[in-house]
């Protein structure tokens, strides 16, 4: 499953303990599959909510501690009962892809944080579970992280997401730097598209720094991992204001060498 989607951080890689590497590919694949329901192919917005339904149910069996009827959530049993995870954080992801299928403008940033708060939060949370480390001040370095990693994929996708007829760039903010959807149509990076890019880019890049000493805190490989994400979107936020927020020439990505910088800045960090 992750080598069909293009991702800028690492998921379940080297660099977690071997213990770990399952847990988190169980719990990206949960993620994955359901979003591809909100997403992938053809299929209408009735089939769409069912099929997320259907995550719902097997959920909800787990829950009431019957055994689930798929191979995904009866692996998905094992690793919830394993580790204490909080079922109600699938829930709010499966709240997310749903919310994906019927809401297409965001009015205002507040319900873009709403949002974050179910479609990424959630993971960083699962993750801490696994690592035994969910005290109070981890969780909100955490969901800072979460969330700009979530805006940093809404600023690289905007062409994208606009194909989809979904603007996850809040409305009110748009008409105040007086960008139309017309001009993300025609893929047009004038006007005040780059100043309102650049704000954009700058309170992302506050909300990330704002979570990174979980990077410090947390032991180990795991923090080396953690540095490593935060740096992915640190480099990514990099490129978006070297090109002042042009995502329609190209959208940027992380090559060999923006990895291997990474690397050597997150074992430095340590």
């Amino acid at each position: 499953m992750t080598d069909q989607h293009y991702e800028n951080f690492p998921v379940a890689s080297i660099l977690l303990p071997p213990r770990l590497r399952q847990p988190v590919s169980i719990i990206y694949t949960f993620s994955r599959q359901a979003d591809d329901f909100a997403d992938e192919g053809d299929l209408d917005s009735a089939t769409r909510l069912a099929l997320l339904d259907g995550f719902r149910a097997e959920l909800q069996r787990i829950a009431a501690g019957s055994e689930p009827e798929t191979e995904l959530f009866m692996q998905l049993a094992e690793i919830i009962a394993q580790y204490h995870l909080p079922v109600q954080l699938f829930h709010d992801l499966l709240d997310a892809f749903s919310q994906d299928v019927s809401k297409k403008r965001y009015a205002h940033f507040g319900e873009v944080m709403d949002y974050c708060r179910r479609s990424a939060n959630p993971v960083g949370r699962l993750l801490l579970h696994l690592y035994g480390a969910t005290d109070r001040r981890n969780l909100a370095y955490s969901d800072a992280i979460c969330s700009s990693l979530q805006l940093i994929n809404f600023l690289q996708d905007v062409e994208i997401d606009y194909r989809k007829d979904r603007i996850y760039l809040p409305q009110d903010e748009m008409e105040k730097y007086r960008i139309r959807e017309d001009q993300i149509a025609r893929a047009d990076s004038g006007g005040a598209w780059s100043t309102f890019m650049l704000f954009q880019i700058e309170r992302t890049r506050k909300l990330l720094q704002s979570g990174a000493p979980l990077g410090k805190i947390l032991p180990g490989r795991i923090g080396l991992e953690m540095r490593m994400i935060i740096m992915g979107g640190e480099s990514i936020l990099r490129k978006l204001h070297k090109s002042r927020g042009d995502v329609f020439s190209q959208r940027p990505v992380l090559k060999t060498r923006d990895w291997a910088y990474m690397l050597y800045r997150s074992v430095l960090a340590r």
